[in-house]
């Protein structure tokens, strides 16, 4: 089962069990409880197994976006990555800011911000990808975590990011010390890069928050360039 699969179970697990010892007082028939751990249990498999965890994902994500907090920072987050790869010359062709959205896009995941990584993986393929390619998107994988960390202090996303990152790395034969360094440095100068453009950064944010297209996106942050 995917986490998100094994969190949802584990949650509902705890609540039957705790609806089964206090069953007595509630007149609760000790059937109940059963049948609901088992069909909570018999959802979650199939949600794991036929929907790879994303129905899961998206529950919790629903969840989440009650906190205006949680979407703040999503937006944040999706900002960054926009930004940091306009700037370095990546097409950005689309963008979601929760999983629902990221589903009916057919998106992995719980979506983010879309790249046109046709010229990366047409490198990676042939085994000779440039140092300059290989900066350019790892800057972009990192401005996520940049970004929540210049305005929150820390980053909460961004786990997904890092993990892509580490993928083409280790594809690369870069090991374990030189995959952290690297992040290091890109998220350094996708930082740098955020805080040299930082009006346009917040205009992006607004914009984003009021779910402006991709076209619109760029118009605003050339009017701020």
């Amino acid at each position: 089962m995917s986490k998100t699969a094994l969190n949802l179970v584990a949650i509902f697990v705890f609540l039957m069990t705790l609806s089964t010892l206090l069953g007595s007082m509630l007149n609760l028939s000790p059937t109940l409880p059963a049948l609901a751990t088992f069909t909570i249990l018999g959802i979650a498999t199939f949600d794991s197994f036929s929907l790879q965890g994303k129905g899961g994902t998206i529950f919790l994500d629903w969840v989440a976006g009650f906190s205006p907090e949680y979407r703040e920072r999503i937006i944040h987050h999706e900002a960054g990555h926009f930004l940091v790869a306009y700037l370095l010359g990546i097409p950005v062709i689309g963008y979601t800011l929760s999983a629902w959205e990221a589903w009916k896009q057919k998106q992995p995941g719980q979506g983010g911000v879309s790249f046109d990584d046709a010229e990366l993986a047409s490198q990676l393929e042939r085994g000779k990808l440039t140092a300059q390619m290989l900066d350019r998107y790892c800057t972009v994988w990192m401005a996520g975590i940049a970004a929540e960390t210049l305005v929150y202090e820390n980053a909460e996303g961004g786990a997904d990011d890092k993990s892509k990152l580490a993928g083409v790395l280790k594809s690369l034969g870069f090991s374990a010390s030189a995959c952290e360094q690297k992040q290091r440095f890109c998220a350094l100068q996708a930082k740098t890069l955020l805080q040299e453009n930082w009006s346009a950064y917040q205009a992006l944010v607004d914009a984003m928050r009021q779910k402006a297209t991709v076209a619109e996106c760029v118009k605003i942050i050339d009017e701020k360039l």
